[in-house]
């Protein structure tokens, strides 16, 4: 197999990978109202079946980026897919609320291999001045996943119930393990290297007691938890400058500029827009009273956008800095949230088409130029710790936007569900929450500026 066959193969593996996991994610969110009429959840207990997901990837999603680098991020990849087939078979067969989140955070674990090993194996394969393509087109299979997900998930909800979604997402992931199983090539550039076990565990801690610390804050237990994470949160940083190999380098992060301030951008503008498509199928399918497959074709104009402009902008940022394309696309993903502020009973599908349409084209112009300037940023052997905070700084960010979506619910509407009763609390709720988010967008345009120009070694100019 020559040079180039074994090129495609891997990318068609990364990018069949990469459409998995957010189709799964997308195709959930617009399932919500039915698993919370059949399992009786409140609206707290519903925001935990996508939080949980996303805290559990959060969390792991750091540790594995390293693992990757020493065990190797073909190994990992298949691991991963194998835990993920498991862990959906049982969201598909589960019988209470309970039993669901305690799966969705099985996936969720068996989720961070994907972010992880998918990004790094394809900058792994190409070079600088084809990354930037297949970065694109990787995204925009991410996104195509996200886009197929709302109305797929639709359908199968409306006519097999949302137990099907897990099923179909299980054959998909099969597919996945069987060509990872017939992959031979590896690559792992830290194989001499030690695993931080005791870093891993600090760093699990704090990002698990400041996660749901926020989303209890109300209570005292939540001040507790964000105290403790907190604590853990120094504990973690003063641990890895003495540890012979870290799970973090902070000295990469101190030195690469790029790095870090692509990665507090991807933070930033995952926080912000993350929670749009849980919020929207809920308002879709409670205030609009519209079935699940309308929601999920309405949900659909975002993501679609984002797949078809995501592999032009991956291009773009071969040939153009991507500190200004992504910065561009950040303000646009601002300007598309602020349509979101003045939600009403009576605000028209057109209307929230035309925001989703401008937050996908913000999206789109944002990501694929971000990863590029990280992963371009580093040299070869920190390929998996790269990936590892970008995609920690996804999965943290998409938590966060989970959890300022939970607070501000549970502030507004308590712990029940919605009803006929409680809509005005909802949409008050879903205005605020749109307005906390797109101030937080405009701050990110901030972090994307100031990380600088670079060239295409990777070096601050």
């Amino acid at each position: 197999m020559n040079n180039d066959q074994n090129k495609k193969i891997v990318l068609f593996i990364a990018t069949l990978g990469a459409f998995v996991v957010p189709f799964m994610m997308s195709s959930v969110n617009v399932a919500l109202p039915s698993i919370s009429k059949e399992l009786s959840m409140s609206t707290v207990a519903l925001s935990w079946i996508s939080l949980s997901y996303s805290l559990a990837t959060a969390i792991f999603v750091f540790p594995f980026g390293r693992l990757a680098d020493i065990l190797g991020r073909k190994k990992l990849l298949l691991w991963g897919m194998i835990g993920l087939s498991i862990s959906s078979a049982l969201c598909g067969l589960t019988f209470n609320s309970a039993m669901l989140i305690i799966a969705r955070v099985l996936q969720g674990i068996s989720g961070a291999t994907v972010s992880v090993t998918v990004v790094s194996i394809l900058t792994s394969v190409y070079p600088p001045g084809e990354r930037g393509k297949v970065l694109g087109l990787n995204v925009a299979m991410t996104y195509a996943g996200l886009s197929t997900g709302p109305f797929l998930g639709g359908l199968l909800t409306e006519y097999l119930g949302w137990r099907s979604i897990f099923i179909i997402t299980v054959v998909l992931l099969i597919i996945v393990v069987v060509l990872l199983l017939n992959l031979k090539q590896e690559w792992a550039e830290a194989t001499d290297e030690s695993f931080d076990y005791k870093g891993a565990a600090i760093y699990g801690i704090a990002l698990f007691g400041i996660v749901c610390g926020f989303s209890l804050i109300r209570s005292l237990s939540g001040i507790i938890l964000m105290v403790i994470g907190f604590i853990a949160l120094i504990v973690f940083y003063n641990f890895e400058t003495k540890v012979e190999h870290p799970i973090m380098d902070m000295n990469l992060l101190k030195e690469n500029r790029i790095l870090t301030f692509s990665s507090l951008a991807a933070l930033i503008n995952y926080s912000a827009t993350s929670a749009l498509s849980y919020l929207l199928s809920l308002y879709l399918q409670y205030i609009k009273v519209l079935d699940p497959t309308q929601a999920g074709l309405i949900l659909m104009a975002q993501p679609v956008v984002m797949a078809l402009f995501s592999p032009v902008a991956g291009r773009i940022s071969d040939r153009i800095e991507p500190q200004k394309v992504a910065s561009i696309g950040m303000a646009i993903t601002a300007a598309g949230l602020a349509f979101f502020i003045f939600l009403s009973q009576g605000t028209s599908v057109i209307y929230i088409v035309a925001g989703l349409l401008t937050l996908g084209f913000g999206f789109a112009l944002f990501s694929s130029p971000n990863t590029n300037a990280v992963m371009s940023s580093v040299e070869k052997r920190y390929y998996g710790v790269a990936s590892g905070i970008l995609g920690a700084a996804r999965t943290v960010g998409q938590t966060f936007s989970l959890g300022i979506t939970s607070l501000i619910m549970a502030l507004y509407m308590g712990n029940e569900s919605i009803n006929a009763s409680n809509q005005t609390a909802f949409i008050g709720a879903v205005k605020v929450t749109f307005s906390i988010l797109t101030v937080l967008c405009i701050a990110g345009i901030f972090a994307s500026v100031a990380r600088g120009k670079i060239n295409r070694s990777g070096q601050d100019l």
